[in-house]
Parts: C-alpha cells; sequence; structure tokens
C-alpha cells in the first residue's frame, strides 16, 4: 500500500488559498462599508466605521461622543432597519457604537 494521495481539485485548492490569504475579507469589508454608508448616510458614514459583524451585531466605531450619543439614543433603531432593508444578505439584527477618535480618518476611502 502505497501513502500516495490523489490531486487536490483545483477549486478546493483555490479556496483554500483565498480564505488563507484573506481576499475574500478585502470584498466583504467594503460591501460592509458601502452597506453602513447607504444606510447612515454620507455625514455620518464620514465620521463612523464598520468594524465587523458578530452573531448578527455590526459593531461601529464613532469619532466623537457627541456623535456617538446621538446614534445610540436616536438613530439606532432606524439604522438597524435601513440595514435589513438595502442589505439583507448580512443579516444584521443590532449595530452598537464604540468610541474610536481614529474612525473618521481611516478607512472611508475605501467605499
Amino acid at each position: 500500500m502505497s501513502d500516495r494521495r490523489d490531486p487536490l481539485p483545483l477549486s478546493q485548492v483555490l479556496s483554500e488559498l483565498i480564505a488563507l490569504r484573506g481576499y475574500a475579507r478585502r470584498d466583504a469589508n467594503r460591501e460592509l462599508q458601502n452597506a453602513w454608508a447607504a444606510a447612515a448616510g454620507e455625514a455620518v458614514a464620514k465620521q463612523t466605521r464598520a468594524m465587523e459583524i458578530k452573531r448578527g451585531v455590526l459593531q461601529v466605531a464613532v469619532a466623537t461622543s457627541p456623535l456617538l450619543s446621538e446614534l445610540v439614543g436616536f438613530y439606532r433603531v432606524q439604522l438597524v432597519a435601513r440595514l435589513k432593508a438595502l442589505s439583507p444578505e448580512l443579516r444584521i439584527k443590532d449595530v452598537k457604537f464604540r468610541l474610536d477618535g481614529a474612525a473618521g480618518r481611516q478607512g472611508n476611502s475605501e467605499s
């Protein structure tokens, strides 16, 4: 008996390479940023950055404390509804905001 393995299908090799190199995450991040910008609007999107989705909860970094309070207190429910309507494939159930002064300076140029 030999230990020789059969060659792997090209589709499997490519899938593994894409996962290892993180190529899919780049597109996913761009899609997430675009979905957030569409739901939040240009003015808010410039001062925030969608970070990731954990268990259906979108994590959003916010550049200033006043904006953070406004989003949490007045706009969270509306933003969740817009995200569900505009991007149902993301399966977002809620949005959590956190203060990050760099949110308005980084990452938004990819959109």
